[in-house]
């Protein structure tokens, strides 16, 4: 951003202009690129819809994973969400974004699969323990909590578990993860927190731990709440 002042700037002048000032004042957001693709890919595209794979594929992979816990099950879930995207293309409504309809698709097909072959169920007790701290490196501490934390959201119900996924590990604003799965946002809420009551119970110890650097930090969540009760 420059440093000039307003008074410098010759561009105000152009705000007597009604054509500049509606411009300026247009609340609607820009297309995404999702959308210019989804629209080529409508027309008949192919190479657009390869453009769509190319962007998601990792993100879907990964949600996949964290439903089966084995990659090459997931490479092939990812595979048959994308084929149920592809044939339901025409049905994304733009009120939302694509992201959001593409992992509501995605998870729907992940519980599908699971329900037809279930995975390997373990317990939370099963989970493994916070290591002891790394007392001369703090970033190695830290990062091996939170690992023994995400290992054990792997294990949660699936009411649970969905929920903390998508919020934490895929990042998504509370909102987008409730519209991929389908629940009101006050229900996603109860489950968050639900979520990680069940994770305090497991991992008391996490209270007296250092706080993780970032804000979004599942582990720092779980330390934090502990910490006002």
């Amino acid at each position: 951003m420059s440093a000039k002042s307003i008074a410098e700037d010759p561009e105000p002048a152009a705000a007597n202009n009604p054509a500049s000032e509606s411009l300026r004042l247009d609340p609607r957001p820009a297309p995404s690129p999702e959308t210019a693709l989804v629209d080529r890919v409508l027309s008949g595209d192919m190479q657009a819809f390869a453009q769509i794979v190319q962007r998601w594929q990792g993100p879907l992979i990964n949600l996949a994973w964290r439903y089966c816990r084995d990659r090459t099950r997931a490479e092939d879930m990812a595979q048959e969400a994308f084929l149920r995207v592809w044939r339901g293309l025409g049905q994304w409504r733009r009120e939302s974004s694509f992201s959001t309809w593409l992992f509501s698709v995605a998870a729907n097909v992940y519980r599908s699969e699971l329900r037809r072959i279930p995975s390997l169920q373990l317990s939370l007790e099963t989970a493994a323990e916070p290591s002891v701290p790394f007392i001369h490196d703090a970033a190695l501490d830290a990062s091996a909590r939170e690992e023994a934390v995400r290992r054990a959201v792997l294990v949660l119900p699936d009411k649970y578990r969905e929920p903390l996924i998508l919020y934490y590990f895929h990042e998504m604003d509370l909102s987008a993860a409730a519209a991929t799965l389908g629940l009101p946002e006050g229900t996603m809420k109860a489950r968050l927190s639900r979520g990680r009551a069940i994770l305090r119970q497991r991992f008391p110890q996490l209270e007296e731990s250092p706080p993780a650097a970032d804000h979004r930090s599942l582990e720092r969540n779980l330390r934090e709440e502990g910490q006002s009760e």
